[in-house]
């Protein structure tokens, strides 16, 4: 069984949430959109002079860029791939958002 034959929704469906996602990637390896980044937008002045604002957002891009791959993997193989690959993106995909946070909790403090 290949991936394409468990998939229940239409073929567009991926390419947007690719579109969106590396998008995100893109704006925050270029250091801006830091208004979008969950937690930061809402904290205040004083919490937000304690992060380096650009190291975050890049570190936040390199995530999202991470997720964008396995997307388009998972996309453009998606008649070549077993349907178990499906595990293995998820686990790349939650490992990929640990190291993140880990890292962005770690190094983009002042």
């Amino acid at each position: 069984m290949k991936l394409a034959d468990i998939s229940n929704g239409p073929d567009w469906v991926i390419w947007v949430a690719f579109v969106i996602i590396l998008t995100l990637s893109v704006l925050w390896l270029s250091g801006h959109g830091s208004g979008l980044i969950s937690g930061y937008n809402t904290a205040s002045k004083a919490e937000k002079a304690r992060y380096d604002e650009k190291l975050l957002c890049r570190t936040m891009g390199a995530g999202m860029a991470v997720i964008a791959v396995c997307i388009l993997i998972s996309g453009l193989f998606q008649h070549i791939l077993p349907a178990d690959s499906v595990y293995i993106f998820i686990g790349v995909i939650i490992a990929d958002i640990i190291t993140t946070l880990m890292i962005a909790s770690i190094s983009c403090r002042k």
